[in-house]
């Protein structure tokens, strides 16, 4: 398999435009003229829609792509498997440039964006049930073989996160389905659809979620997939791709993401969908809420926040917050819930009913876990 030096980039068979690389590894994108007179900014803060050639300012932290592009590379579980399968192809993996690794993605990535010519990895495929796909994501962690690799990588090869996961299909559309990983607490697929009934409750956007029965667990959770809908890809952009941040490194703040969220969406109703999401992760100790985990997606032409994603009781670096509430990232507690809906000049009295009742259902509905 030869480096790259050249894609072109589609949104549901619509060319978008040229990625290159350039001679100091960094790379360009040019939107296409069709694209620059019909479609939109993919990327408002990087890439606005406009004629020229766009050019990356840095190596780290997406080696050298802008961040909208790097978001369509699988990092955790699913660089795992690209990077077994190409070493099974007798590739390694050190070698294969960023732009590569998206020819590899093809059409294949989360979101909407495609890349051509893509790069076919050999990989057989099999049929195997859940369970059995369970228990081959375990062997990945314990051995640098699986027999089964092809179907992993099939299923789950295009996925971020750190857990194993693949994507199922299930009454004709396309889901997500997650298996514990090898530091996961073993209800940890429970606790996650518990987390999203409890979301639901609490008016956060939310896709459709399920428990899928296992013979080794309490079950496997399981979330529609936003990014597909009737037939469409739908795009996608977290904020780490957005700002051009690492997700890594804890570096947000909640009053950041109303002023980003405004600024993307125009809108209250969004501003109000993000402050019910702040309020949950806080008060059901969902601390892994880094950049990755907040994304926007484009529809009926207009940017609007996705639907809550990878809710369970966690923490990041420090047992904080990866995102800081008015800048407490150990302690958050109403105060700071409120300031942030003052400076985002939310009404004050909605906001705190707001506050206090997913306070309320989440001590409730929750408690097991907090």
């Amino acid at each position: 398999m030869n480096n790259k030096k050249q894609l072109e980039v589609y949104i549901n068979q619509n060319h978008v435009g040229t990625l290159a690389e350039t001679k100091d590894h960094l790379v360009a994108f040019e939107y296409s003229d069709e694209w620059t007179r019909s479609g939109f900014s993919i990327s408002p803060v990087a890439l606005p829609l406009q004629k020229g050639v766009f050019i990356s300012k840095k190596y780290d932290p997406f080696d050298g792509l802008f961040g909208v592009f790097a978001d369509s590379l699988p990092d955790g579980w699913g660089r795992l498997l690209v990077d077994r399968l190409l070493l099974k192809n007798q590739i390694t993996p050190a070698s294969v440039s960023a732009i590569t690794r998206l020819a590899v993605v093809g059409n294949r990535g989360m979101g909407a964006l495609e890349y051509r010519p893509s790069n076919e990895l050999k990989a057989e495929m099999t049929e195997m049930t859940l369970d059995e796909l369970a228990v081959e994501c375990e062997k990945m962690f314990d051995t640098e073989h699986s027999e089964h690799l092809d179907e992993l990588f099939r299923l789950g090869g295009s996925t971020g996160g750190a857990r194993p996961k693949v994507n199922y299909e299930i009454d004709g559309e396309e889901w997500i389905v997650k298996f514990p990983s090898s530091i996961d607490r073993k209800n940890i697929g429970k606790e996650e659809y518990d987390y999203s009934v409890c979301a639901k409750k609490c008016q956060l956007p939310m896709t459709d979620t399920r428990l899928i029965p296992s013979k080794f667990c309490e079950g496997y959770f399981a979330t529609k997939r936003f990014d597909r809908q009737n037939g469409q890809k739908i795009h996608m952009t977290s904020v780490s791709g957005l700002l051009e941040t690492s997700h890594r490194i804890p570096n947000l703040d909640y009053n950041i993401l109303m002023q980003l969220t405004l600024k993307i969406t125009h809108s209250y109703e969004e501003i109000e969908k993000l402050f019910r999401w702040m309020c949950f992760n806080v008060f059901a100790h969902n601390r892994d809420d880094h950049s990755k985990n907040f994304s926007y997606i484009y529809k009926d032409k207009d940017w609007k926040l996705s639907p809550a994603y990878d809710l369970t009781y966690s923490s990041s670096i420090g047992g904080e917050h990866a995102t800081t509430v008015n800048g407490n990232g150990s302690t958050p507690g109403m105060h700071d819930i409120m300031e942030v809906a003052k400076k985002a000049k939310m009404d004050e009295k909605k906001a705190q009913r707001i506050a206090g009742e997913i306070q309320e259902i989440v001590y409730i509905d929750l408690k097991e876990y907090l």
